[in-house]
């Protein structure tokens, strides 16, 4: 009789339990049956299990998701990207001129051996040196070529830069302003140097060629100007084949 008193308490217990905690509903009867101890323990373990159901959702600082604060983040990310591309278009524009330099004083030192041996030739050297020095007249205009269209690409790498530097000031991204800023600043540095070199073989190279002539002239008076001439002819054609 004591033991089917107690399997009708434990029975009625855990029907009491199903009915207040539905959480426990679908927990079988020899779990329930298993618990020891008073009923405030029992009714812990249903509080328990029923708040562990309630999904808590972190708290996030309204500030880091406001329009302003994505906006700037954004305007970061592109001040990045444009400085990336205005770094790598003025590397290339660099070694494009200085590669273009170095072709024009390869064409002035042969100008400038040219002018030494007049008169000290005979035709047929010095139509080979000729073909020498319209290939680097050719090779020159082949450089001068590269770094022309790589200045025009670095020209809108530039622009953009500076853009987005102006959109980072506007939207109160001071650092990446400032840095956007002086990354331009710096570059049109460096490509300028680059530029100023440049020029000045060119201008090196515009010497030895009046040299030449000169030269040309008191040694040959009449066929100076024709031998130039078709030279030239020669040259435009060399062009036209490449």
């Amino acid at each position: 009789m004591a033991g089917a008193a107690s399997v009708w308490w434990r029975r009625s217990w855990c029907f009491l339990l199903r009915q207040s905690f539905p959480v426990l509903a679908n927990v079988r009867p020899r779990w329930v049956s298993g618990l020891r101890g008073p009923w405030k323990k029992v009714a812990v373990l249903g509080f328990g299990a029923t708040l562990s159901a309630i999904p808590i959702t972190q708290k996030h600082d309204p500030g880091s998701l406001s329009n302003e604060a994505l906006i700037r983040r954004a305007v970061s990310l592109v001040t990045d990207s444009t400085g990336t591309l205005l770094s790598q278009t003025t590397y290339a524009l660099i070694e494009a001129l200085t590669d273009y330099t170095a072709a024009v004083y390869t064409l002035v030192s042969l100008y400038q051996k040219y002018t030494n041996l007049l008169g000290k030739l005979n035709s047929k050297e010095e139509d080979a040196v000729w073909q020498v020095i319209i290939g680097a007249r050719v090779e020159v205009n082949a450089k001068k070529q590269e770094y022309l269209k790589l200045e025009s690409r670095w020209m809108t790498a530039l622009r953009l830069s500076e853009m987005a530097a102006e959109a980072a000031y506007q939207s109160g991204a001071d650092q990446a302003s400032v840095t956007a800023h002086n990354h331009i600043q710096l570059v049109r540095t460096q490509v300028q140097e680059a530029r100023q070199l440049s020029q000045k073989a060119e201008t090196k190279l515009a010497e030895a060629q009046t040299e030449e002539l000169l030269k040309m002239s008191e040694e040959e008076p009449s066929p100076a100007t024709s031998r130039q001439a078709s030279m030239e002819e020669t040259e435009e054609a060399y062009l036209r084949e490449d």
